[in-house]
């Protein structure tokens, strides 16, 4: 089983290395959904680390339909990041009515062999997810990114469901908020084999995927510490709000000062 980090720097791609990842899809700009990485950090982190860098081809923000230039510029880039040791693509097209682009992706997909091709999020903004799912397998392209067409993927479990029906040798691992009962049946009717609280280590992540039979896996050595996981929750609040210290504690219904202390 692989486990796959997002990077978008070379710090969290060693980071990632470090932590026991076993492969690395590198981009930039994630607040947009990942762009292109420059070429120096995708050269560096390829060169440097000893996992297998896949690349993000995606060059703007915003939909997935490209004009001729756009398109060009995806070819020449899957063709550059080729020549400097990159061992996968990631990348995808759709047609003005968000229908998966079939002759540009089969050209994507061409281009990018003999290393695999992942088709990106771009899939969860088709229309008909589970026809250009046939059509992905048609194209032979290696594997898709989807959160079930919702901002997170418990809240897209019945789509995921149906994909995984279509390609029924594929494990699902959902990463919760808390373990409780709301959570632990998403995860469930999605078919996951385990669920996890945020922030999950990744050595629990791979046990999760890697285990076999009924038995659970058992559990970390180090796990993380209820002080540490109330921590991380609250300081992902407080981003979320903009890292206003009283929006935050008006949501987590804690007294400002309280929180001005933890924080």
């Amino acid at each position: 089983m692989i486990l796959e980090v997002c990077a978008n720097s070379y710090e969290s791609a060693i980071n990632a290395e470090k932590g026991g990842a076993h492969r690395i899809e590198l981009c930039e700009n994630l607040s947009v959904g990942g762009l292109t990485p420059n070429f120096d950090l995708a050269k560096k982190v390829i060169s440097e680390l000893n996992i297998p860098v896949f690349i993000l081809i995606r060059p703007r923000k915003g939909d997935f339909n490209y004009s001729h230039e756009e398109f060009e510029q995806i070819k020449k880039d899957i063709i550059l990041f080729k020549k400097i040791g990159c061992k996968g693509i990631v990348s995808g097209i759709l047609t003005k009515d968000k229908k998966l682009d079939i002759n540009k992706t089969k050209e994507l997909i061409k281009l990018s062999r003999p290393l695999e091709f992942t088709f990106h999020r771009a899939f969860d903004e088709v229309l008909n997810p589970i026809n250009v799912l046939h059509q992905l397998i048609k194209l032979r392209a290696d594997r898709i990114l989807t959160s079930g067409q919702k901002k997170t993927a418990i809240d897209g479990i019945e789509l995921i469901k149906k994909l995984k029906e279509i390609s029924p040798n594929t494990k699902s691992l959902l990463l919760t908020g808390y373990g409780n009962i709301a959570t632990a049946v998403a995860a469930i009717k999605t078919g996951a084999i385990d669920y996890l609280p945020k922030p999950a280590e990744i050595e629990q992540i791979y046990d999760a995927l890697t285990y076999s039979g009924e038995i659970l896996p058992p559990p970390p050595e180090n796990p993380m510490t209820a002080d540490r996981i109330r921590w991380e929750h609250i300081q992902r609040v407080f981003i979320l709000c903009k890292r206003n210290v009283s929006e935050t504690a008006r949501r987590l219904r804690m007294h400002r000062r309280t929180l001005q202390r933890i924080l």
